[in-house]
């Protein structure tokens, strides 16, 4: 899952979805500077992440990509599901998501003082340049792998070259979306009930 999934996951508080970006951007052990809340969720984006890598839909969903660009496959799963999530977001939303992303970038820079060093130079551009929203759009996934591309020391042309499976797979890949995303919902309520739990 991508950063509109998560903060989807998190909708409930502008805190538990500070945390659901955070967990890209805090490793594990340096999350106590945060409120209780959002340090719960930093717990909880990772275990949606291992959830999200280890199911049996997106295991298969790999499948698909050949073999020298198949280990970037979770790369493009994440960001590719975001686009679909955003494409079909009057599945999942009563609430416009533009208005919805629009009110998580603004409780975001809120909580400036609070980001971690790569946060400080990720969220101004998410913000002006409104990542989220252009996942509506497959050129935004375009954008948003080659733009991970970039970062890696190598192979960069192997993650960008996988762009060519999500168009060949689109409805496929679409449909895994579709079956597994309100299997990673449920989870979700059940781990952050076991979290809230804990801390009691």
């Amino acid at each position: 899952m991508n950063y509109l999934a998560h903060i989807f996951l998190a909708r409930h508080s502008a805190d538990a979805q500070f945390g659901a970006l955070l967990g890209d951007f805090v490793k594990p052990g340096k999350d106590g500077a945060f409120a209780l809340e959002t340090q719960r969720e930093i717990i909880l984006h990772r275990k949606v992440d291992s959830f999200t890598d280890g199911h049996r839909l997106n295991l298969q969903a790999r499948a698909l990509f050949p073999d020298g660009r198949r280990r970037y496959a979770g790369i493009l799963l994440d960001v590719f599901y975001d686009h679909v999530l955003a494409k079909h977001w009057h599945r999942y939303s009563d609430l416009h998501l533009t208005q919805f992303v629009q009110d998580f970038y603004g409780s975001l820079m809120q909580r400036s003082a609070l980001f971690p060093e790569h946060l400080h130079y990720a969220a101004p551009k998410m913000v002006e340049q409104d990542w989220i929203s252009s996942y509506t759009e497959f050129e935004g996934v375009k954008i948003a792998i080659q733009r991970m591309s970039y970062r890696l020391t190598r192979n960069g042309d192997l993650l960008r070259d996988g762009l060519k499976d999500l168009e060949q797979h689109y409805s496929p890949l679409s449909d895994t979306f579709f079956e597994f995303f309100p299997e990673l919902e449920a989870f979700v309520v059940r781990e952050r009930l076991a979290l809230l739990q804990a801390s009691q």
